[in-house]
């Protein structure tokens, strides 16, 4: 099978490792896979190499952009449409909402072109849907603007996989789509590589440059308004009153870093806030190992990647109830969830992470382990979209 994964940027992210991860698994199965994506850009690192190795053909579409820009979006449009007939895949999927829209239609219609002088309708045409492109933080004029984009896409595609099934919800509350074209699979992570490190929490923390004896709160994300990090800001000084050697550690990147920055110096917490900036993803699960709570307060989130990173190395979790954050932070079971925007219950949340007896953590630690094991391994996914495929390619 010839497969095709158009994707917006190869910068670090969940979708984009998501379908790094696919393009390695179908490469391994003796597939041939070409993976086609945008310039890549911006403060938030770059998974080329990870790509590279993969052992896909790798396709940059120089016009493809993640913002709204009608003139190269018609131009990606065009060269999707003629990489597709060039190459005939069997299968096209799509990844993001920029490649999903503009992807979906000119597979589409390159399809419709090949079908009608050969009588062969393919590629199937699949898209997963990684998180929404339309938020309650958006205007009404820019939110409906993206329904109306996905049901037009919608239209245009033969299976849609919601990587939680809130995705699907969420698509199928605002009319998008048919039921029969949806499929949930999980994202995946490589549970080997996020074994709880066997080095001892102080060299890790000496390694990081945070406190011996702090008790820190991490997010690992990129650092963007809608991943949250102003609202644990906002909680921090609550938050040392009640637990007063407490540390928040924001690791990542992204255009909001001076804001962020802005706001830790006029709030006077620059000895309670650190920026970590890019970690390499080798060293993420002794990052995650160093913390003692990892929160990811997300406005719009399509699973949580890190927080299945976070219970594969014993870390405990919270987080806003958004999107499928649910599905990994499953409340009272493997981690605890606020309502989305209520800093009063994210910092009830983390108080009472932090305050759990070994008793209570070592059971939370096992129950998440346990879920992400059945829920969230790369084999359960790769698996999961294949199945998707050998389906909608015999239809």
């Amino acid at each position: 099978m010839h497969i095709l994964h158009i994707i917006t940027r190869l910068i670090r992210g969940g979708a984009q490792l998501n379908t790094v991860l696919c393009c390695d698994a179908q490469v391994r199965a003796g597939h041939r896979v070409t993976l086609a994506y945008g310039p890549i850009y911006g403060p938030e690192g770059s998974l080329l190499d990870r790509a590279r190795d993969s052992g896909a053909e790798l396709v940059e579409i120089n016009a493809m952009r993640r913002a709204v820009l009608p003139w190269h979006d018609v131009m990606a449009w065009r060269a999707i449409r003629k990489m597709v007939l060039r190459l005939e895949p069997d299968v096209v999927h799509t990844h993001s909402s920029k490649a999903g829209i503009v992807g979906r239609s000119a597979a589409w219609s390159a399809r419709t072109k090949r079908s009608n002088q050969s009588g062969h309708a393919r590629p199937a045409v699949v898209h997963t849907i990684h998180g929404l492109a339309f938020h309650d933080r958006q205007s009404r004029v820019v939110y409906r603007g993206y329904v109306a984009a996905e049901r037009y896409a919608a239209r245009r595609c033969d299976a849609m996989i919601g990587i939680t099934q809130a995705m699907v919800d969420a698509f199928e509350s605002e009319k998008i789509g048919k039921k029969s074209q949806f499929h949930v699979v999980p994202s995946g992570v490589e549970l080997s590589q996020f074994r709880r490190p066997e080095v001892a929490r102080n060299v890790l923390r000496d390694e990081f440059g945070l406190r011996r004896d702090a008790m820190v709160v991490g997010v690992v994300a990129r650092l963007d308004p809608l991943k949250g990090q102003d609202d644990l800001l906002d909680v921090m000084p609550k938050l040392v009153q009640r637990v007063p050697n407490a540390q928040l550690w924001l690791v990542g990147d992204g255009y909001h870093r001076d804001a962020l920055e802005q706001r830790i110096a006029a709030m006077g917490l620059q000895d309670r806030v650190t920026l970590a900036g890019l970690v390499s993803s080798e060293k993420i699960p002794q990052a995650l190992a160093a913390m003692d709570v990892m929160a990811l307060p997300s406005y719009q989130e399509g699973q949580g990647r890190v927080l299945v990173e976070a219970l594969a190395c014993g870390c405990p979790i919270v987080g806003y109830d958004a999107g499928g954050i649910g599905a990994v932070c499953v409340d009272e079971v493997t981690g605890y969830l606020a309502k989305v925007g209520d800093r009063d219950g994210l910092l009830h949340a983390i108080v009472r992470t932090i305050g759990m007896d070994e008793s209570a953590k070592a059971a939370m630690r096992e129950a998440g382990l346990q879920h992400v094991r059945e829920q969230f391994s790369v084999e359960t996914m790769t698996a999961g979209v294949m199945q998707v495929y050998e389906s909608v390619c015999a239809g």
